[in-house]
Formats: C-alpha cells, structure tokens, sequence
C-alpha cells in the first residue's frame, strides 16, 4: 500500500512539474533582423548581441507579419527558442512595431 501511494505521488509530481520545466527551456530574444533568409534568421539586440536562429518546419510567424518568407531585414521580432537547442532554433517569430534605441 506504502509503495502504491509512493508511486502515485511521484507521478503526479512528474504530471505538475513536466510542463513547469519545458516552459523554463523556452527563451525569448529581442532585436531587430541582421539578416534572414530561408536558413537562417539573425537578430542583433540593442546591446549588441547577435544570435542566429535556425527555421523549425512549421515556425510561427505572428505579428505584424505572417511568414517567414514576410521578414526583412531591420524588422523588429521576438523571437522564441529553447536553450538545449545547438544549433538555435526558432519556434516562434513575432514582429513588433518599431522600437527606440535601447527599448526593453
């Protein structure tokens, strides 16, 4: 009976936790598109930093456009991507109105 009740408790541990840690691999990066094309999205942030971001079959693309194909180059995205991914790869794209210099 003692096991039975262990291992039920662990699995519901597991069911509550499992969502909680992939939402914790997701990231978001902001900044404007260096460069894209269909193998690539680069996104250089207003401190400097440069990320590349490989296309996952089906990436949504939301916001003030709706394709990847739609990017261009000095467009404004967030873009969401997993941590352990190597190379990065982008999962969603979202296009945002224009920002200032240094905006968070």
């Amino acid at each position: 009976m003692r096991k039975t009740l262990t291992g039920a408790l662990l699995v519901v541990l597991l069911a509550i936790g499992m969502p909680t840690l992939a939402a914790a691999q997701m990231r978001e990066f902001k900044g404007t598109v260096d460069k894209v094309d269909q193998d690539e999205l680069v996104v250089d942030s207003s401190t400097g930093d440069k990320l590349r971001f490989l296309p996952t079959e089906g990436v949504v693309v939301e916001g003030e456009k709706g394709s990847w194909q739609s990017l261009a180059q000095g467009d404004w995205v967030i873009v969401s991507w997993k941590m352990l991914d190597s190379p990065r790869v982008a999962y969603k794209v979202t296009v945002i109105p224009p920002q200032e210099d240094g905006a968070e």
